[in-house]
C-alpha cells in the first residue's frame, strides 16, 4: 500500500464571519491548499467533503460538487455527514482510496457555516446530532449532554471544575500564537471558575464556540510525491474509526468513550505504533471535559488520571505529551465540518516545523488527531508521522 502523504494544507480564520457562505470559506482554505503543495488542481482525483448543517443553515444540500466548483477542480466529489466528525470520516476514506491506488492525489477537507443561524439557531441545528426521539424532544443539547458526562465522571473518578478549568486556560494559552483561532487571548482560572454557568457543572468557558470556517488538505501517494518532488515530509500512517449508541441512556457508561478507544486502537495499530510513541495530539474538546475522555480513550492518559493532566502540567506546551497546542476547538474554535481536517492540518504543520507552536515539540515524529461526533457516537483517529 502506498504511504499518504500531507502535500498541502490551507485553513481559513475561525471565527465569526456571519456574512461569509461555505463556498466562499472552502474556496480561500483550498487556494490555500494548493498554494502549499504545489500539486496542480487538474491531477487532482477526488473531492472528499466533510459538512454537518449545510441544509440547515444555507439551504443547501448536495454539496459535494458544489465544493469541487468552490475549489477550480474537475473531479468527483462526495459529501460526507458524521456529526462533528465530518471531515474526519472523510479523511479517512482519502486515505484509504489513495493506499488502495484508486487515486493519487485527493482533495480532503470540509466547512461550516454556523454564526449566521444565532446562537439558539446553531444550538438547535446541533443537536440533530443527538437522538431526536428520545434525547432532543425531551430538551437535551450538547452543553447538558457533557454536563451529564462531566458528573458521572466526578462520581466515578474525582475530580472538580477547578481541573477542567485548567484545561481552558491551557488551550487559550496555545492559541494566542494561532493567527487562524478564534480566541487569542488568555484566561485564568478564575475567569472559568466565575464565569455564566451553562449546564452544571459546565460553564461559559468550557465549551468551544460557534464558529464558521473551514479546512482543505491535499494528499498524494508517497509515488506521487516523489515524481514530482513534492516538500511532504509527514504522512498519514494510521486511520481508525469508531462507533458507540447514540442515546447517552443506553451506554454502559458515560464516563468513557469507547468509539475513540476503539478507533484508535486501530489506528495505532495501522501505523505500527502505540501511545508511547506518540508526541503531541489534537484533540477533540468541544467542552473541557471531552478533552479528559479523549485523553484516556487514547491511552495517552490512565483511566481516571486525565483530569489532572493540564493541571498538573503533562499536556500543557512543555509538558510531557502537548495537547491542543492549535488552541484546540475550545479556543481555535469549531466550525463542525471544517474540524476533523483543520485537526490534520494542524498535526502535519507541528510536526513539520512550520507551525507557530512547532517550537514546542521541535524534536516530535508522531502525532495523533481524534475527531468525534456528538457525545462521542461516533469517532475517527489518525496517526501521522514525519518519514522523511
Amino acid at each position: 500500500m502506498s504511504n499518504v502523504r500531507v502535500a498541502g494544507v490551507g485553513l481559513t480564520p475561525f471565527g465569526s464571519t456571519p456574512e461569509r457562505t461555505g463556498r466562499d470559506l472552502f474556496a480561500e482554505a483550498s487556494i490555500k491548499a494548493f498554494e502549499d503543495s504545489g500539486v496542480p488542481r487538474d491531477d487532482v482525483d477526488a473531492l472528499l467533503y466533510g459538512n454537518f448543517m449545510g441544509e440547515l443553515s444555507e439551504h443547501q444540500g448536495h454539496q459535494g460538487p458544489l465544493m469541487a466548483e468552490a475549489a477550480g477542480i474537475q473531479a468527483p466529489a462526495t459529501r460526507y455527514e458524521s456529526a462533528c466528525a465530518s471531515s474526519g470520516a472523510a479523511v479517512r476514506d482519502a486515505v484509504m482510496r489513495v493506499r488502495n491506488g484508486e487515486d493519487d492525489v485527493v482533495l480532503v477537507g470540509g466547512a461550516e457555516r454556523m454564526t449566521n443561524l444565532g446562537t439558539a439557531g446553531a444550538t438547535e441545528s446541533l443537536a440533530i446530532a443527538a437522538d431526536d426521539l428520545w434525547e432532543v424532544r425531551a430538551g437535551t443539547t450538547f452543553p447538558g449532554a457533557y454536563a451529564l458526562m462531566a458528573q458521572a465522571y466526578f462520581d466515578e473518578f474525582g475530580g472538580e471544575h477547578e481541573d477542567l478549568a485548567h484545561i481552558a486556560v491551557k488551550n487559550h494559552e496555545n492559541a494566542l500564537t494561532n493567527d487562524k483561532a478564534q480566541y487569542q487571548r488568555a484566561i485564568e482560572v478564575a475567569d472559568v471558575l466565575e464565569a455564566p454557568q451553562v449546564s452544571s457543572p459546565l460553564g461559559l468557558y468550557d465549551a468551544c464556540p460557534i464558529s464558521d470556517g473551514a479546512a482543505a488538505v491535499v494528499l498524494t501517494s508517497e509515488e506521487y510525491a516523489d515524481e514530482h518532488d513534492l516538500e511532504a515530509p509527514v504522512a498519514i500512517t494510521g486511520t481508525g474509526q469508531g462507533g458507540d449508541r447514540m442515546a447517552l441512556h443506553d451506554r454502559e457508561h458515560l464516563a468513557r468513550s469507547p468509539a475513540a478507544r476503539e478507533a484508535g486502537a486501530e489506528a495505532y495499530a495501522d501505523a505500527g505504533v502505540d501511545a508511547t510513541d506518540v508526541d503531541l495530539a489534537e484533540v477533540h474538546d468541544c467542552f473541557t471535559i471531552a478533552e479528559v475522555l479523549a485523553l484516556e480513550a487514547l491511552d495517552l492518559e490512565p483511566i481516571g488520571e486525565g483530569i489532572t493532566a493540564a493541571r498538573d502540567g503533562r499536556t500543557t506546551a512543555d509538558g510531557e505529551t502537548p495537547i491542543n497546542l492549535s488552541g484546540g476547538l475550545k479556543a481555535k474554535g469549531h466550525p463542525v465540518g471544517a474540524t476533523g481536517a483543520s485537526q490534520i492540518a494542524e498535526v502535519a504543520k507541528l510536526l513539520a516545523g512550520t507551525h507557530p507552536n512547532s517550537s514546542a515539540v521541535e524534536e516530535a515524529t508522531t502525532g495523533v488527531a481524534h475527531n468525534a461526533g456528538g457525545t462521542v457516537a461516533s469517532a475517527t483517529v489518525h496517526v501521522l508521522e514525519v518519514v522523511e
